[in-house]
């Protein structure tokens, strides 16, 4: 008797109501991921890339040991490996110039590595590839011409027809960037536009032997990997469409006088990045400034008084954040006054993939939708009847990048049973 009371009640959990989208309102309709046959894992970094870079260096070495605890990456996947190093023992020489086997290498495994996110993605939305109207493409991994929009379209068989827009060098808040476009375009768009969104990086443009000259370099050997993300965006949702978030207010700012903050410069030896120790301490400094304005921008477009948007708590709403290091989601969590497990899918993402630019912010959303379900189904097996409060329905989608800029989107979570927008 217990027995069917609590399968009656697991099956009206599972079948109870998400959130029903806006009118209008562009929404994340499914996300897709890939990456390159090359795991790493981050215990067996530092002697890996001291042998593939022929440095016995001891302060070096303690030096990238450090680095690989503090960063909390556990795992990473990389296009680099000992075959490429064995074809092109160059790029692991000091001086030597690199930069075209590095686009040879580079340029070949973005387009692969999206491609197959591309086709995740499609397959988790189940429509045709045919039905997709535009595609937005981000990545800053590559330099060509044609650029790896057209590149892209053509490995997936898209119409010559499709309205393509690339977003080049946008570092870390290009994942965000492009949902910003891909939002625009869907909802300036004729009824039934479809807009693609993809992002792939390697670091194989930046692989270079370490050097007491170069300290940043080895941060980012200890948290940065590669691979690619997707999603479809659309308005409108159609029967058999599963809309997970919803996109509102869209806001991109930059931070005058903070351009050499994250600076990258192209070589001949590939692309020298520089990382200022300064960055967690801004992006603190100005989150919440940014957030605020988010929020208003939703008050503005005169849907505001739904929910209160001005009146909630940062604590009552989740929060999306591409994860560019523990040290800036630490500042963010305490600005903000966050508890600790409102940046779990960020922390997530980080652990299992490092900062992989601009395809993070794919890996915490897909990590937020794994959450949702696996909470609604703890619900269902226990029969609770009421919500526990983790779900929230607003939140904040947030990156930021080179400029330094700041990339944010007021979102809805439509995976929330309707009854949790009560809590």
């Amino acid at each position: 008797m217990v027995r069917n009371d609590v399968d009656a009640a697991t099956a009206k959990q599972q079948q109870a109501p998400s959130l029903p989208p806006t009118p209008g309102k562009a929404t994340i309709l499914a996300l897709g991921h890939a990456f390159p046959q090359q795991l790493v894992m981050q215990d067996y970094v530092v002697d890996g890339f001291m042998r593939n870079t022929n440095c016995d260096d001891p302060e070096l070495k303690e030096k990238l040991t450090r680095l690989c605890k503090t960063t909390t990456v556990k795992t990473r996947y990389v296009v680099m490996s000992d075959e490429i190093l064995k074809t092109y023992p160059e790029l692991a020489q000091e001086g030597l110039p690199t930069m075209k086997q590095r686009l040879d290498i580079s340029n070949a495994a973005v387009t692969q590595m999206a491609t197959e996110a591309s086709l995740s993605c499609i397959k988790s939305w189940g429509g045709d590839l045919s039905s997709i109207t535009h595609l937005v493409y981000v990545s800053s991994s590559e330099a060509r011409f044609p650029g790896g929009d057209l590149h892209l379209a053509r490995a997936l068989g898209l119409s010559p027809d499709v309205r393509r827009v690339m977003l080049a060098f946008t570092g870390c808040s290009g994942g965000v960037a492009g949902l910003r476009v891909a939002k625009a375009l869907a909802e300036s768009s004729p009824p039934g536009a479809r807009v693609l969104l993809a992002t792939s990086e390697t670091t194989v443009v930046g692989f270079r032997p370490p050097s007491p000259d170069r300290p940043y370099d080895l941060v980012g050997v200890a948290l940065f990997g590669d691979g690619a993300g997707a999603a479809v965006v659309g308005v409108d949702p159609a029967p058999g469409e599963r809309p997970l978030f919803e996109l509102h207010a869209a806001v991109q700012r930059f931070l005058p006088g903070t351009e050499k903050t994250i600076e990258g410069r192209l070589t001949e030896e590939g692309i020298k990045f520089q990382l200022g120790r300064e960055l967690p301490h801004l992006i603190e400094a100005h989150v919440e400034d940014f957030c605020r304005k988010l929020m208003a921008e939703r008050v503005a477009a005169g849907a505001g008084e739904e929910g209160g948007i001005m009146e909630m708590e940062y604590e009552d709403m989740f929060w999306a954040v591409h994860p560019g290091g523990p040290a800036i989601l630490t500042k963010m969590e305490g600005r903000l006054g966050l508890g600790g497990e409102k940046l779990r899918a960020s922390r997530d993402a980080l652990r299992d993939f490092g900062n992989a630019s601009s395809n993070t912010i794919v890996y915490v959303l897909e990590n937020m939708v794994e959450e949702t379900r696996r909470r609604r189904k703890a619900k269902a097996a226990t029969a609770e009847e009421d919500g526990d409060g983790e779900d929230c329905e607003w939140g904040m989608i947030l990156a930021f990048g080179p400029g330094i800029t700041f990339e944010g989107i007021l979102a809805r979570n439509l995976q929330v049973p309707a009854r949790a927008r009560l809590n």
